[in-house]
């Protein structure tokens, strides 16, 4: 009997972003803003500094690039930016829920790869392996092997994603892997650079939009449910608070004393578009 697979929180988060996006700033995009000089940050201007986002990527594919695999394509929606655009795209989506949107915007217009990056198996080959915030989620040892399979001869690898500076602190966010590390890991494949580029300063503004939702709309709604809680069950919410003191300690360091800003993902954190091409 197969085991059964165990719900992945993280996916959960994804699900329950794309369902807030969509709602409050209906977008169906589930990546960082790029932020222009003349684009004020305001909740207002999320689609447009995702699109600036997308443009960005897609300025940056490789010359000569046809055949594309998305991975970690989250609702499908840039992955259907690049079918209109002209190149052939297959899709990695190890989110059940998340695969569903995939599938209603790209239709059969793109394989779609049902599970992680890790478990892909197929004898198809690509121009581009694409990660767009996704890198982070897959060790970079398996990310890099797995996309070596899969490229074409002069294939490329393009990561946009950001990654954890060595700095004194503890961050509030979290994710990616350790700059440094990634560095010599990469060094020692047979890929060579082609791009990188550090983008911190356009894409930390959306940690602030991010902080203003926490602030003014969902420290409100926790705060007046918790008081509604202690005051009608006392001792139930203490039981709970004493069990669960150390998760609801966390959750207010991360979330609620105002550290998830664009400030503070610029300390602990660098975000870099990079390309890097098969060179054997």
């Amino acid at each position: 009997m197969k085991k059964k697979r165990k719900v992945d929180f993280k996916e959960i988060g994804l699900d329950m972003g794309l369902i807030l996006a969509k709602r409050l700033f209906n977008t169906e995009y589930l990546h960082y803003g790029y932020w222009t000089e003349d684009l004020p940050v305001h909740s207002d201007n999320i689609l447009a500094a995702q699109e600036a986002y997308a443009e960005f990527i897609v300025s940056h594919i490789p010359k000569g690039t046809k055949t594309i695999l998305d991975v970690g394509c989250g609702a499908g929606k840039f992955a259907e930016k690049l079918l209109d655009l002209g190149f052939a795209v297959d899709c990695v989506s190890p989110s059940p829920n998340l695969t569903k949107h995939v599938r209603r915007i790209l239709g059969d217009r793109s394989k779609i790869f049902e599970c992680g990056y890790e478990e892909v198996e197929t004898d198809n080959r690509y121009d581009l392996v694409l990660f767009s915030e996704s890198f982070q989620y897959i060790p970079t040892v398996q990310a890099i092997s797995q996309s070596l399979k899969f490229l074409n001869p002069g294939g490329q690898i393009l990561i946009c994603d950001f990654f954890r500076k060595k700095v004194e602190g503890k961050s509030p966010i979290g994710g990616g892997h350790d700059i440094e590390e990634f560095y010599h890991t990469v060094g020692q494949s047979p890929l060579q650079v082609i791009e990188d580029i550090d983008i911190t300063k356009e894409t930390a503004p959306s940690l602030d939009i991010m902080d203003d939702l926490l602030t003014n709309t969902i420290q409100p709604i926790y705060d007046l449910f918790a008081y509604a809680m202690k005051e009608n069950y006392p001792k139930f919410t203490g039981l709970v608070g004493r069990m669960f003191k150390k998760r609801f300690e966390k959750i207010n360091f991360k979330y609620f004393q105002q550290r998830t800003n664009g400030q503070s993902f610029a300390h602990f954190k660098t975000y870099h578009l990079m390309v890097y091409k098969r060179s054997d």
